[in-house]
């Protein structure tokens, strides 16, 4: 029996301890507020009040907004629109349909080819015939294989495609899903249940008939906790309804609430209309109290949501807020009157915060609550340091060095110089040394308590950071300072200093104290002092837990053997020290700090292994190491979209990717990324390689977009990873393309590319051929052209011959015509003229015959005039003259003739006469007119002809 006991008792000691880290890690923090972002209506494109939330299977979080449904997946904002615009409630089926309600609308996303969201109305299914839709959708709930769509009036049933209406007694108020059953608020009946396609009365509800019942949720051993509006919470256990009486119950009656959630499974959220929200356990005290004073940027908030990494969403009248519940970091800033922190430390149950503006005070043992803090009367000022030495509390100030007792400071007892720290001096019980703003201070422990004695001689720099060995004052100040403290500890006797480590590592980057040995630090290479050698040797093994991490600045061992570390301008690490000696690198888990720490100047103040407060530049933050997850689950990485040309594909709301093709003129394509890492936003990082075009990962960058332009064709994938603040990496998302060569590079432009060159062989190959053939035929035809080009050229010589020897004879009959013309002219002229002396001789014969008075005479001169007159008549030589000229110039007369049709007779003969070269004497005795005449007869010709005064006629008519 006892042996049974010990084995049941054995293995429930064990499963303690293996479930102890969950049970540490589900938990909501008492001291301090988690971190909130706040987003506003700017940032995600919206409208300001935010109804309701659900997240999607890959993370991505979605809001019933005013103006359409949100979509947000860690980097980047979507909208989606509805008929109407106003959604107001959000559910996502195991699917991925996103089935919303709004103002007398409602239906569901779905993706399409490309990824992208559109909506497909559910509410063109109600029949014609049942009552018309109105007023709002308000709630959005999906049980088994049914869509309940519910508005104050009725409610609408969604399954297997068809729309079913679910009528309430009396009017329903708003409805609510708790462990898969669905229940709903009448304003006259009070809670129903649906079962079996029926309402069934809840008794004893019937209280709720005057209030508004606004969350329904899952109470300890299958209760029901109801959250009304203003009447407070209640608890209803298989009829019976009892109030709720508790410090949350106070603060819903006080302030209205909208309902709540469920969180961690052993946590209550209560949303609130006028003070943010609560956060209670399940005995109903107030754990963490959100509002606008502690960061909220609105205290109405409409609805909450806790996420898939128990992380809480608000929606609120004005904004969506995150706050970071699954943490093990909650800050005490602002709101509980804190600046920034240079120093904490618990003493006498109280915690004392060292800040800018002064030491403040907080009752260890109460709750953290906002404006808790008080100041100390008399300490307004810089707190430089606070340290509890030999069971008392020193405040280093920047008006000198006080204690603290019984939550007052004393007087100071030095307010001549400020300090900045003080140490105990090994060998020396009873005494202090401080660094002061003038070097160095000498404290005595006296039967009225500590008293100043004497400031040290011999040297006036002083830091923070000194640290003693026994012998030596150490401090570093761009060199190290050894200073030897005289016997009597009224000066220093001796400086020494000291500017690198061994040959090789030059510089001291820091002088810290270690397990009670003084360490220096160059490039995370830790050595002792050697006094013997007065020199220094390196201590391989702490050098070796430093040698992966990046360099530091300087560190400090805490009071449970942790070694603390600080590196880069603000960022810091720790060395968990485990129970066999050795140290745990946590470095990652205080990302959420980076660039919030009191640079030179951090504070780490290790309580507990539970409690570690650190300073920040706007407050304290409280580090529970047992809440940090040692081995965090992996973020997700996503390609959220691929684009191409015109077209994106949203490969982020894709359950499926077919192989992608890219056509070559759209070769520059581009990629965006996403990652539902919600807490630190900030610090998530990405990484990619395009395999195909890149040989290695890509640096991590907060960018979450690359673009890639001019590849060349052939297949490609696309990798990305995410690196979150924890410095966890995701395993690789992955899509696959192929960009399409362009027409000329494509495969069938290839065997046509072949086709051709063997078509141009074979056509180039019997064009030859057939040149060959041609050319020899041709040349016989050329050498038998050249053979009748010759004999065609002997017979054109000969043609020509016979032809010049023709025109010779022609010239030469030509010269004869032309001679013989002008001899019968002068002959003519000679008969013109024997005709006028004729012609003279009869009018003479007249005259004498006139003058005769013989008959006989007469007689004889009457028969000699006629037969002068006989000849004259008779003599036909000047009209075969004409004629003949005519004949001579037919060819010449011909072409005058067409070329000016108007032309005389007389004209002609005188065109004929010019052609002849005759003198205007000739031409006048042949034409028988005088020399004006034949001038006017020319001046005449002209003008018929048209010719200029300068042109020569004769010239012109030879021309003709």
């Amino acid at each position: 029996m006892k042996s049974w006991l010990y084995t049941v008792a054995h293995f429930v000691t064990l499963l303690f301890f293996v479930m102890m880290p969950q049970f540490l890690k589900a938990q909501v923090k008492d001291i301090g507020l988690p971190k909130i972002i706040n987003y506003k209506k700017t940032e995600y494109g919206g409208g300001s009040q935010n109804w309701d939330i659900a997240q999607d299977k890959n993370g991505n979080l979605y809001f019933a907004n005013t103006s359409g449904l949100l979509q947000f997946n860690g980097t980047s904002w979507s909208k989606y629109s509805i008929p109407n615009a106003t959604v107001r409630a959000v559910k996502i089926d195991g699917a991925g349909k996103i089935f919303v309600g709004g103002y007398s609308e409602f239906g569901y996303f779905d993706t399409n080819a490309n990824g992208k969201l559109i909506y497909h109305s559910l509410s063109k299914l109600v029949g014609p015939n049942a009552k018309k839709i109105i007023d709002f959708v308000w709630k959005v709930h999906i049980v088994g294989d049914e869509v309940f769509f519910q508005t104050f009036y009725r409610t609408y049933i969604y399954k297997d495609g068809k729309i079913t209406i679910l009528e309430p007694p009396n009017r329903f108020q708003f409805s609510f899903v708790v462990n898969n059953r669905l229940y709903f608020q009448d304003i006259e009946e009070g809670l129903l249940e649906y079962r079996d396609n029926k309402l069934v009365k809840l008794t004893g509800t019937e209280i709720f008939n005057n209030t508004e019942v606004w969350g329904l949720l899952p109470f300890e051993q299958d209760k029901l906790l109801v959250v009304t509006q203003d009447k407070g919470l209640y608890i209803y256990d298989n009829g019976s309804l009892t109030p709720w009486l508790c410090e949350a119950n106070d603060f819903v009656k006080k302030n209205n609430s909208l309902g709540g959630r469920v969180l961690m499974d052993k946590f209550i959220v209560l949303n609130s209309v006028l003070d943010g929200i609560i956060i209670c356990d399940t005995s109903g005290k107030v754990i963490q109290h959100i509002n606008n004073k502690k960061g909220l940027q609105n205290n109405t908030a409409l609805t909450s949501f806790v996420d898939r990494t128990n992380n809480l969403w608000l929606g609120l009248d004005n904004g969506i807020c995150f706050v970071n519940e699954n943490s093990p970091f909650t800050y005490l800033e602002s709101s509980y009157g804190l600046g920034a922190v240079y120093a904490s430390a618990i003493y006498d149950d109280n915690l004392y915060v060292g800040t800018n503006q002064g030491v403040f005070s907080h009752n260890w043992k109460k709750t953290f609550k906002e404006e808790s803090f008080t100041l100390l009367p008399g300490t307004a000022g810089q707190s430089w340091n606070m340290q509890v030495i030999d069971g008392q509390l020193f405040c280093s100030h920047n008006r000198g060095l006080f204690t603290i007792t019984n939550g007052k400071a004393g007087k100071f007892l030095d307010d001549k110089r400020g300090y900045l720290s003080v140490r105990t001096l090994p060998g020396k019980p009873g005494f202090l040394i401080g660094a002061n703003y003038h070097g160095f201070a000498i404290f005595e422990k006296t039967a009225t308590g500590w008293q100043f004695r004497n400031q040290v001689e011999g040297f006036n720099i002083s830091d923070s950071k000194f640290t003693t060995d026994g012998v030596n004052v150490w401090l570093r100040k761009d060199v190290a300072y050894k200073l030897k403290l005289s016997a009597d500890l009224r000066r220093f006797n001796t400086v020494s200093t000291y500017d690198s480590l061994d040959g090789k590592l030059k510089g001291i980057t820091s002088v810290q104290q270690i397990n009670g040995v003084v360490y220096f630090q160059s490039n995370n290479r830790f050595f002792t002092y050697n006094a013997l050698n007065d020199n220094f040797t390196e201590d391989k093994k702490l050098s070796a837990y430093f040698k992966k991490l990046p360099t530091i600045r300087y560190c400090f061992e805490d009071n449970k053997g942790n070694i603390g570390y600080f590196y880069g301008e603000s960022s810091m690490g720790m060395l968990m020290k485990a129970a066999n000696g050795t140290y745990r690198n946590v470095r990652s888990s205080f990302s959420p700090l980076t660039g919030n720490l009191v640079y030179f100047f951090e504070s780490v103040n290790t309580i507990d292994n539970s409690d570690i407060f650190i300073g920040i530049t706007e407050g304290l933050v409280h580090y529970n190491p047992q809440m940090q997850n040692l081995h965090p689950q992996k973020p997700k990485a996503f390609i959220r979209s691929f684009t191409y040309g015109t077209d994106t594909l949203v490969i982020g709301n894709m359950a499926k990717i077919d192989a992608i093709r890219v056509p070559y003129k759209f070769n520059g394509v581009k990629f965006t990324f996403s990652s539902p890492v919600y807490d630190n936003p900030e610090n998530i990082r990405f990484s990619y390689k395009l395999e195909g075009f890149d040989d290695n990962w890509s640096s991590p960058t907060n960018v979450p977009v690359k673009e890639y332009t001019n590849l060349h064709e052939g297949s490609y994938r696309m990798l990305v990873k995410v690196i979150d603040s924890y410095g966890v990496a995701s395993d690789p998302a992955a899509v696959s393309f192929e960009v399409a060569p362009p027409f000329y590079r494509h495969p069938i432009a290839y065997l046509l590319y072949i086709a051709f060159i063997a078509f141009g062989v074979y056509y180039v190959r019997r064009r030859l051929q057939a040149k060959i053939r041609k050319s020899k035929y041709y040349e016989t035809l050329e050498q038998r052209r050249l053979y009748l080009e010759k004999e065609t050229k002997i017979r054109q010589e000969q043609y020509e011959l016979e032809k010049e020897i023709e025109r010779l004879k022609n010239e030469q009959l030509r010269v004869k015509i032309l001679t013989k013309d002008k001899e019968l002219v002068n002959n003519s002229l000679q008969v013109v003229k024997k005709n006028k002396l004729l012609n003279g001789i009869i009018h003479r014969l007249k005259d004498i015959d006139a003058e005769v008075t013989d008959e006989a005479a007469k007689q004889r001169f009457s028969k000699l005039q006629k037969t002068i007159v006989k000849e004259l008549t008779t003599d036909k030589s000047w009209n075969n003259l004409e004629k003949h000229i005519r004949n001579v110039h037919f060819d010449f007369l011909k072409r005058l003739k067409e070329k000016y049709p108007t032309i005389t007779p007389r004209e002609m003969d005188l065109s004929t006469y010019l052609l002849m070269n005759m003198s205007t004497k000739e031409i006048a005795e042949i034409m028988n007119i005088s020399d004006g005449g034949v001038e006017l007869a020319r001046y005449r010709l002209r003008k018929k002809l048209d010719l200029p005064r300068k042109e020569n006629l004769t010239g012109f008519l030879m021309s003709i």
